[in-house]
């Protein structure tokens, strides 16, 4: 194992490698939908989309890390509204750990499920329905293992629910999540968020980051991969970045298009005015919802 820097490269298998993807990179995200550190971890992610979405994919892996948990004991749910409430005030990225002593996921397991049944039906489908489970469980506090509310969010992302439904309860979602347990495995991920980028040559190493970084490290790793230095897309406007993701924090857009918080507030405000945007309660930080044409 390699070190570099806050990052190591290791050598895994080849069959996790591209698969007739046109994009020179392949991004593996190892992520679990009850971590806030992953939810932290989005206005970077959008940021490296906008900016060279066009040399990358991206295929998120679950983790069930907190599926393991036995979130019946009080202690373990104290300890996770804890971590909740500490990465909310220090990313910006907003989460309120009370849900975790209120209301209380009683299914990761069937969250981790229902994700790969969205992801059935297409990759972007499957992230939609992630970021969607997100902005739920995170803003709104609503448990997101609960059928109905898995439903809900089905018909949010405009996913085939009848399809959706017959995936959830049939083997072929389970053993898609299976699988992600066995790369994670495969590929010694220990931590969640960890990023692993590959490129089109199955023979070199991948490169993994584990945790939160600046967004600068990333851009390096693109670079490494690329063998050059590729030039950053320009964003779009601000009303259609609002409008494409419909949700967005503040700390969002503050990174997407390096802004402090204070100059965001400002746009974001003549935005409402033109009854573009509406502000959206949060317990830290800004959110914006596109109010709908």
């Amino acid at each position: 194992m390699n070190e570099q820097g806050p990052f190591h490269k290791k050598h895994v298998s080849s069959h996790f490698c591209l698969n007739g993807e046109k994009k020179p990179i392949e991004i593996y995200m190892f992520v679990d939908p009850l971590s806030p550190e992953c939810w932290a971890l989005e206005p970077i992610t959008k940021k490296l989309q906008i900016e060279y979405g066009r040399y990358f994919s991206i295929k998120h892996v679950l983790s069930g890390r907190l599926a393991t948990l036995n979130l019946g004991k009080k202690r373990n749910n104290q300890t996770i509204a804890d971590l909740w409430e500490k990465t909310a005030s220090r990313s910006g990225m907003s989460c309120d750990g009370s849900l975790w002593l209120e209301n209380p996921i009683s299914s990761p397991y069937l969250t981790s499920i229902a994700i790969k049944a969205a992801e059935l039906q297409g990759r972007k489908y499957g992230m939609r329905y992630l970021r969607k489970i997100q902005e739920l469980l995170f803003l709104e506090k609503q448990d997101v293992s609960d059928f109905s509310v898995l439903i809900q969010c089905a018909n949010s992302v405009k996913l085939d629910v009848d399809e959706f439904v017959n995936d959830i309860h049939s083997d072929i979602a389970s053993k898609a999540f299976q699988c992600d347990l066995k790369i994670m495995a495969e590929m010694d991920v220990q931590e969640i968020p960890t990023l692993v980028f590959f490129n089109e040559n199955i023979e070199e190493e991948g490169i993994k980051i584990t945790g939160y970084y600046p967004y600068e490290i990333y851009v390096q790793i693109l670079e490494e991969m690329l063998q050059h230095k590729p030039l950053p897309a320009a964003p779009p406007s601000l009303e259609s970045f609002v409008r494409y993701f419909k949700l967005v924090a503040a700390k969002e857009i503050a990174v997407v298009y390096n802004m402090t918080l204070l100059e965001v507030n400002r746009e974001m405000k003549k935005m409402q005015l033109k009854q573009i945007v509406e502000q959206v309660p949060a317990k830290y930080g800004i959110f914006w919802r596109a109010i709908e044409e």
